[in-house]
Parts: structure tokens; sequence; C-alpha cells
């Protein structure tokens, strides 16, 4: 298992493959896709890139994936992505992780003829990401802004609780404001970007001080500058970092057309220093995609998490990130368990017969211990530790020692063919052992027997602080989501009373205390007591009556 979760998968993908198509206005899953996904046990980290057609996505990305070509380009004004394609490919900074890339069907396409469509491919690529990369071209204007609607519809189209477990107004109450915590980081590349970073009264400024101008509200609550502050609210109150790169005119008009095929030397140097900025900053400051609570996902919990989500969309229903922390938990619990058993029996099917009570017992609950630290490396989200049990590998015992039995048999049978001198010489030696043997055998058996519960009682304290390691990992992972987004709506207050709106601070403001009381309700120490601590007992129950009363019943010695 330790050589596996350092593969990425059997070769490294040489081009990209279709992960999501669109068909006649419908999503599905591409299975290859999926398929190539499920072969990757690394961490995954996702980027992915949006933006209206033909605006020069698909270049970015194959640079991020270290080639020139690979991602269609097209040199027309029809969009040549449809879907969503991907690639998978060696991060080039981060050891034993995997870069995701998601290429997205042009935004905008006249020729689709259906606005929906594009409100699910942004909605998906912002659920599927660990950095969200917008692509625009010209300036990051009022009419750019409108461009990118689809963010305010975001609300619509994702819930953070099931219905079933938050009511209406529960729902209503929390809508968009947590967001943040779950939300990719954000980045707005702005393409052929021709003018100087100069504004009035400012002077000269940075990249993402043009990106933070863009955005500032305006005062007042008429419908237009309702209008005009909706996009902008959004995106300042739903990323929780935004980040932005204004790229010069790549090459010369007549070469623009041609952009993948032309040599370094073609493209000017101004374009080349943005671009490689870019890649370093997506190299180094995205991370792991991760569940709600903070959990890592894998490239084989990346392709559940597609066809989750995908599926979802299909049936007409809103994905939901609680109910798919609830399906993939299952997936990965599930197979936890079955990677726990399976180190258990591998190492039982190690032991050789015969072999002692003490012996069994001490590589029972080595093995145990083996299999419970499997499990946890695998799990999350057990907290009522409903997978947790099911590793007591009580069958797995079972059947060793039925199968022990057999060759137990097998043996007196082979015994029946020894020669009659060999055999009077055995059962000579036999009588003078089990002369010795009577003498002490009561107490041998007390002996075995006490070793035996010292064993389980050191065992249980091994599986007891395995369990509470884990908690506390996962405890850790959820403090660091809200601190994420703590500070983020800290920053946007901040900037809020700065610029004079006090009221939209203060709202802010309640939206920061939940947190804060959502960050110290989530920080007690309440589940472990109430719920890990009776699982392992009742664990640890199971296992002693089972090995006192049916291990000691086996004749094994």
């Amino acid at each position: 298992m330790a050589e596996q979760e350092n593969i990425m998968c059997r070769e490294p993908m040489p081009d990209p493959i279709c992960m999501v198509d669109n068909i006649n206005g419908s999503l599905h899953v591409n299975t290859g896709a999926i398929e190539d996904l499920y072969r990757i046990n690394q961490p995954v980290v996702v980027v992915s890139v949006v933006g209206l057609y033909r605006t020069g996505k698909s270049y970015l990305m194959n640079r991020l994936a270290g080639k020139h070509t690979g991602f269609a380009l097209g040199s027309t004004v029809e969009s040549k992505t449809k879907g969503i394609w991907m690639w998978c490919v060696p991060h080039p900074t981060k050891a034993d992780h995997t870069l995701v890339l998601l290429d997205t069907e042009g935004l905008g396409d006249v020729g689709k003829g259906d606005s929906k469509n594009d409100a699910w491919i942004f909605c998906l690529a912002v659920l599927l990401s660990s950095t969200l990369v917008y692509n625009s071209r010209g300036t990051i204007d009022n009419t750019a802004l409108e461009k990118l609607h689809y963010v305010t519809e975001l609300a619509e189209h994702i819930r953070i609780k099931s219905p079933s477990l938050a009511g209406a107004e529960d729902e209503d109450e929390q809508g968009d404001s947590q967001f943040v915590q779950f939300f990719p980081n954000f980045i707005w590349t702005v393409r052929d970007f021709v003018l100087k970073l100069v504004i009035e009264k400012k002077g000269q400024v940075t990249e993402d001080e043009y990106l933070d101008f863009a955005l500032q509200l305006k005062k007042g609550m008429g419908k237009k500058e309702s209008n005009y502050n909706l996009p902008r609210q959004c995106i300042r109150s739903y990323f929780p970092t935004r980040k932005c790169f204004v790229f010069p005119l790549p090459a010369s008009q007549d070469n623009m057309a041609h952009l993948e095929s032309l040599d370094e030397r073609d493209i000017r140097p101004d374009f080349l220093k943005v671009t490689q900025r870019f890649c370093d900053y997506i190299f180094e400051k995205s991370n792991v995609k991760t569940l709600k609570g903070g959990h890592k996902v894998t490239g084989r919990m990346f392709g559940h998490l597609v066809r989750l989500y995908v599926d979802t969309i299909s049936s007409g229903n809103v994905p939901c990130l609680e109910n798919a922390v609830v399906v993939m938990a299952q997936i990965e619990n599930q197979a936890a368990v079955q990677e726990g058993l399976k180190v258990y029996q591998s190492g039982m099917e190690k032991v050789k017969f015969p072999v002692s009570i003490n012996e069994i017992a001490a590589e029972h609950q080595k093995l145990s211990n083996m299999a419970t630290t499997e499990f946890m490396r695998c799990s999350f989200k057990d907290e009522q530790g409903e997978y947790l049990r099911k590793l007591t590998a009580e069958d797995v015992l079972e059947e060793f020692l039925r199968a022990r039995n057999v060759e137990a048999h097998s043996i007196l049978q082979t015994d029946k063919k020894l020669t009659e001198n060999e055999k009077k010489i055995k059962e000579e030696r036999e009588k003078a052992a089990l002369i010795e043997q009577q003498k002490k055998a009561a107490e041998e058996k007390h002996m075995e027997l006490e070793k035996v519960l010292q064993v389980e009682r050191e065992s249980h304290q091994e599986r007891l602080q395995q369990v509470k390691e884990k908690f506390e990992e996962e405890k850790r992972l959820q403090q660091e989501e809200l601190n994420k987004a703590l500070e983020s709506k800290v920053a946007e207050q901040k900037d809020l009373m700065e610029k004079g709106f006090k009221e939209k601070a203060k709202l802010l403001g309640q939206e920061i205390e939940q947190l804060k009381k959502e960050k110290e309700s989530s920080g007690s120490g309440s589940i472990f007591k109430d719920y890990v601590m009776p699982i392992v007992h009742a664990a640890t129950d199971t296992l002693s009556t089972f090995l006192q009363y049916k291990l000691l019943r086996k004749a094994i010695i």
C-alpha cells in the first residue's frame, strides 16, 4: 500500500482527455477519464480555467502542463473546447502530488444557445477546483464584470447543507455566507492588456491593486447600485483569496492565430515573463483539493466526486457539499475497512503451524493494530464508528483457525505413513514430553491467559491513541478551514469599514461571529468523549471476549 500510494498512475497522461462531455446541452462523465483518476492514489491539486470562448484559456493550461500543445487552441471564432477536458501531470514542485488541469468549455458561445448549460459548467469548475482561473480579454471594467454574471448565480446552483439536515429558514440564513470556507482561490487573468497600470489619485498600482479597484462597491441602495455591486460583492465574499495577472499582447496580429506553434523567439518577452510568474504562482500557492471538513482529496476520490456532481446535475438536482462528504466518506471508509482487513489477513497467512496460544494471541494483536493503522490512514468522518466496528477481524481469525484445523488433520494423515520404528520413537518422546507438560499445564494455561490479556490491554491503549490522533487531525483540518474563512471575512470587513460601507461591514460582522462560534464548537472535545471513546471500548470488549472464549477453545497447541 505504501508503494501504491506514491504511484500517480501507470504512465503519465500524454494528452488531455475529455472528463465531462457536453452532448446536446446535457452533461455526462467520460468513463475513461474517471478510470484514469481511480488509478491516482496521490493527493491532487486541481486548477480549472473558465472564461468566455476564444479568450486563450487553453494556452495557459498547456503552459501549466509544461507543454506548448495539448489542450486545443482554435484560430477561429468557434469555441474549440466542449465540456470539461482534463490533463493529469506530476506536480512540478510538490513531490508525490498530481496536478489536475481542467480546461472548460468557453462561456457565452452564441452557437450553443443555452446559457443554463454555461452556468453548470462554471458551477462544476468551482466545485471541483482548488484554484479557479477566470480568463478574459482587454480590461476589468463593468462590461467584463457583467459577463461574469455566472458568479452571481452560484447561490442557486450550490448548497452547503443538505435540505434534510437543515430547515428552509436555516438554509436561507446560511445561504452563500459559508461559500468562502469551501470555495477555491480565485485568479483573474487579463489577456491582451494594453493600458498602463495607473489609477487616478493613486498613480502606479500593482495587478492585485488593479483588481481590488475594479471590485470596489458603489454606495447607494437603488437598483442601479445593486446591479453594479452584485458581481463584485460575490467575488469579494465567495473566494478566500484573489489574485490578478495582466498579460500584454503575446505576438504580432498575424501570429496571434498560431500562438501554440510559435517559437519562443517570436513571442514577446514581457508576455513570457508574465506567463512564467503565473505558472510559478499556481505551482506554489495552489492547495490540495479538499472536501468540506478539510479532508485531502486523492485522484481516486476526485473521480468519485466528479461522477457524483455530474450525476446530480444531470438528474435535475442541486449539488450539495455536505451530501458529497457523506457519500465520499461511505466510499472511502468501506475501502479503508477492506484495506485494513487485507493487512490483517496477509499477516495471518504468514503464521506457521503449529503455534501456541501465546504466539497466536500476540500475532493477532500486532496485526489488529496494523490493520487499525491502515484503516485510520484511509478513513475519514467515521464519527459514529460504524466502519471502525467492522474492523474487529473476527471472521478472518476464525477462518485462519478453521484452516489450521484442516492442516492439523492433514498432519495426522501424514503421520499414518510413518514407519513403525519412527512411530515408536515418536511415541516415546511424546510420552516423556506429556509427563512434563502435565506438571506445568495449569500454570502455563494461567500464564498464557495473563499474557494474552496483557497484550490486549497494551493493544487497547495503542488503538485508543490511534483513534485519538485521527480525531485530532480531522479537528485540526476543520479548524484550518474555519481560520481561512475568518481571515478572508475579517479582511473584507476592514476594507468595507475603510471605504465607508458601515452597514455592510456590520452585517459581515454577524457572519464573523457565527464563524467564531462554529470554530469554538468544533474545537471542543465532546465528540471524542461521547462517540469515539465508547466505540473503542466496544471494539476492545469484543476482541477480549473473542480471545478468551473462542481462541482458547481451539486446539492449536
